[in-house]
């Protein structure tokens, strides 16, 4: 009788296995897949991007302007 009353094991998640995400369109067709690395290389994109966009500014604030600052005051007027 014990034989009925056993138990059920629940399935272990295994963490080291990957995953994918798949999306399909209505005719069962496959659309697109997202897997680990695209999002890897999409956080590393963003960071990479992030320190070339932080480096352009600080370079960009301690060069010489390209065209030269006109005077802000008119030379005075000789008259003879």
């Amino acid at each position: 009788m014990n034989q009925f009353e056993s138990k059920q094991s629940q399935p272990k998640l295994n963490t080291h296995e990957g995953w994918v995400v798949q999306v399909y369109g209505s005719d069962r067709r496959l659309l697109w897949v997202l897997e680990p690395s695209h999002g890897w290389i999409f956080a590393i994109g963003c960071g990479v991007g992030l320190l070339i966009a932080i480096i352009w500014m600080n370079v960009a604030r301690y060069s010489p302007p390209l065209e030269p600052v006109p005077p802000t005051e008119l030379p005075a007027l000789r008259v003879d």
